[in-house]
């Protein structure tokens, strides 16, 4: 079956578009056949071909004018010359314009055969050439986003999913979760990647300068107002608009935002004429908006509005698996600050430290203990003291009890609570289970019974 679905025949000679068409058709190509350049152009015109299988020198118009035209209307067509004796120098000027092979008359069917084979083996490696380079593009821009969690693993997927779109997207998160990370993955995979991508802490702007510093202000606005001013909104024209803590934009303000949201348009203080800009926008908070609005602290018609899509980027505690890649993620960056300690890796016991600690700062939290570790780490690896005090000293503390955070079962987080219980006495005990069973409250008997259910022994 033929990767090239579609092919032109462009011959004078009726035989030889006759062979073509019935040879080519029964190898699983749509052949249309011409007789001239002109009426091959007018086809080309009208619809696309995979490949054009042309002779060189023809009545109205030649290969060579038709290679130049067909290439400019369609630059990935494989065109392939045929010539007859005498002709092969034209052939040869053919491929030097662009033709991807020639073929001499009088030829064999199995030769025009191979030929196409050979194109298609030769498209089929440049598609895949273009696919690899797109991944390689695509992980790249993807990098600062570490995690093999199944919780990361969403988020990727859906990072990947609404990239492409113009649609605004709502992330959500705790501090230090690397909202503005998923912000610029988003820009660098969308179409408006080679556009500007403007970030904006609304929460780091004294609310009397948001409006002129997000919507600018001509001059004479106000009493500071010595000269024009472009905002942050058309500064980002064309591109992402990234608004980190969202929640904190002043009441005012948010009527604006929905203003321009819905319309598209911005007036800058002090203007009279509104300006059309064209931006996606993304929108980040670490507080709950929706219980905002509930509070009457957001506009509700301002948080549907932002709301089209929503990531939720979960906490570092939610994903602890993933503490040991990101700390030898942050560890090869930091690195090369100590060129004079070569620091290239971690110790046992601390990674045992990072694995246990609850980030309540999350991945940035992770970053800064890591950058600081390698400032202070005196030997090639960097150990449990040259870590913050307090992973040390939660190290000495029993772990919190936890419950499964996704399950509502009473049933279910009863029994897990009970195993940690269970397990906890018994390593407090050394392992003397009828001490154990003393500390739970729990006949000798039942704790054989429930060490044996939930596979302590093993």
């Amino acid at each position: 079956m033929a990767t090239f679905r579609t092919l032109l025949v462009v011959d004078d000679e009726e035989p030889i578009r006759h062979l073509l068409t019935v040879f080519l058709t029964g190898y699983g190509y749509e052949v249309r056949a011409v007789e001239d350049g002109a009426r091959a152009l007018a086809e080309l015109r009208t619809r696309d071909y995979d490949v054009v299988l042309s002779d060189v020198r023809m009545p109205r118009l030649g290969g060579l004018e038709l290679l130049a035209e067909a290439l400019r209307l369609h630059p990935d067509l494989t065109f392939v010359a045929m010539s007859a004796y005498g002709s092969h120098d034209a052939a040869i000027a053919a491929v030097k314009a662009g033709a991807y092979d020639y073929v001499s008359k009088p030829f064999k069917p199995d030769e025009i055969l191979l030929v196409l084979q050979k194109a298609e083996e030769r498209e089929r490696l440049r598609r895949e050439n273009r696919r690899l380079r797109s991944e390689l593009a695509r992980d790249y821009r993807l990098d600062g986003i570490v995690g093999g969690s199944e919780a990361m693993a969403e988020v990727l997927r859906q990072v990947r999913k609404v990239a492409p779109l113009k649609t605004t997207v709502l992330l959500g998160g705790e501090s230090g979760t690397g909202k503005e990370l998923v912000a610029r993955a988003l820009h660098e995979l969308s179409p408006r990647a080679s556009l500007p991508f403007v970030a904006v802490n609304c929460g780091a702007i004294p609310a009397e300068l948001v409006e002129s510093e997000l919507f600018g202000h001509v001059k004479g606005a106000f009493t500071d107002a010595s000269r024009d001013k472009r905002g942050l909104v058309a500064e980002a024209d064309g591109g992402t608009l990234f608004l980190d803590e969202i929640g904190e934009l002043p009441q005012p303000l948010q009527v604006k935002l929905l203003r321009f949201l819905q319309e598209g348009e911005i007036r800058r203080v002090g203007d009279t004429r509104s300006e059309p800009v064209d931006v996606r926008v993304v929108a980040a908070s670490a507080r709950d908006l929706g219980r905002a609005v509930e509070l009457g602290q957001f506009r509700q018609d301002l948080f549907y509005r932002l709301n089209v899509l929503g990531i939720r980027l979960p906490p570092l505690r939610e994903r602890p698996g993933d503490v040991e890649a990101l700390a030898h993620h942050f560890l090869s960056r930091y690195a090369p600050l100590r060129p004079d300690a070569a620091v290239t890796g971690f110790t046992p016991e601390a990674l045992e430290a990072l694995r246990a600690w609850r980030w309540p700062g999350n991945v940035r939290e992770l970053e800064h203990a890591v950058e600081r570790a390698v400032v202070l780490c005196e030997g090639g690896r960097i150990r449990e003291d040259d870590l913050p005090d307090r992973l040390r000293e939660a190290q000495r503390e029993p772990a919190p009890l936890r419950a499964d955070p996704e399950t509502l079962s009473v049933k279910k987080a009863g029994r897990a609570l009970e195993e940690q219980l269970i397990r906890r006495a018994l390593e407090k005990t050394g392992g003397n289970r009828t001490r154990a069973a003393e500390l739970l409250e729990l006949s000798y008997r039942a704790l054989l019974y429930k060490i044996k259910e939930y596979g302590i022994e093993a």
